[in-house]
């Protein structure tokens, strides 16, 4: 085994651990690297380092990556996307129902960032934290549809990912949740984790959970069935649909937290969930923006049903 040793000066300072190694392994991908460090293949100083460690004058980077082979390479693919604005420091879609944000455990081809290295320059690939991930700074599930914002720079994603960690971002979704509820206007303040008994679902936990805050309106109630605009003021996976499952409203066509997946009156081929507004400060302008998602077909012609009862003007647009 071969161990390199490099020793920080200030033409090194304030690199990233993964970035350094990268530049010295260009036929390495940084998502080899980074794997290679979580193995434990470097130490910062004799201590096991992290891949988006800052290095400092002085610091001792020791490192080998001769028996750690590369893992398989995310390819670049010819996706369609619904582009709704961009600029040089993100772009914003509108994500169908069915495409899944980055590769992971049975969804490895077929991604909006396979779709999105195909489309964007070189080097948005080293954008962000993980090179799984790139530009990535929030996510929708596989079949939620609506508005995403994706960091085209490494500037933009760090501003932005601060911007969501202190909630200067709005988010609105609409959803259709199953019966009539008793009051118009609601917090739900519950903690979310991992369900014990359930690993592939969340759940409101008692202990260990974390914070997740959700508030509905009521908009139109029609044939046994809600129509809600819902603001995240957290972003815990599966949020709205576990918090909407607690209060025993889940989504209409969520089968997984109790949803109603057959209906006479409803479109449930998927959960009735859409992404529809979100507002926040540009990256580098600090403007206020706001973007909005228009309803895709399936959720449109659900819609139509809340119409007969309800002015839904704008919603469906």
């Amino acid at each position: 085994m071969t161990t390199t040793t490099i020793t920080i000066d200030e033409s090194l300072e304030g690199q990233r651990l993964d970035m350094l190694l990268v530049s010295r392994h260009p036929e390495r991908s940084r998502t080899s690297i980074q794997k290679a460090i979580d193995a434990g293949c470097a130490t910062v100083n004799g201590e096991r380092g992290k891949s988006g460690l800052k290095l400092e004058i002085g610091d001792v980077v020791e490192y080998h990556l001769d028996e750690l082979t590369a893992p398989d390479e995310i390819q670049p693919e010819d996706i369609p996307l619904d582009v709704i604005y961009e600029d040089d420091a993100i772009l914003v879609i509108n994500k169908p129902a069915g495409l899944v944000v980055h590769p992971a455990a049975g969804n490895q081809k077929g991604t909006l960032v396979a779709a999105l290295l195909f489309r964007e320059p070189e080097d948005f690939a080293a954008v962000g934290e993980d090179a799984a991930r790139p530009g990535i700074v929030h996510r929708l599930d596989k079949d939620t549809s609506g508005v995403l914002v994706i960091a085209r720079t490494e500037e933009a994603f760090v501003t932005l990912k601060k911007a969501f960690q202190d909630r200067q971002v709005d988010k609105i979704y609409l959803a259709i949740a199953n019966g009539h509820f008793k009051e118009n206007f609601a917090a739900i303040d519950a903690p979310i984790g991992r369900d014990p008994k359930y690993r592939q679902r969340m759940a409101v936990l008692d202990d260990g959970g974390r914070e997740a805050l959700t508030k509905y309106r009521v908009v139109a109630e029609h044939r046994g069935a809600s129509l809600l605009q819902v603001r995240l003021y957290t972003g815990r996976t599966h949020q709205i649909r576990v918090h909407l499952s607690h209060i025993g409203h889940p989504v209409i066509g969520d089968g997984l937290y109790g949803g109603p997946t057959k209906s006479p009156h409803f479109n449930c081929a998927r959960q009735m969930l859409h992404a529809w507004k979100i507002a926040l400060p540009h990256p580098v302008t600090g403007e206020r923006m706001v973007f909005t998602a228009p309803t895709p077909a399936d959720m449109r012609k659900n819609l139509d049903i809340f119409a007969e009862v309800a002015d839904l003007t704008g919603l469906a647009q």
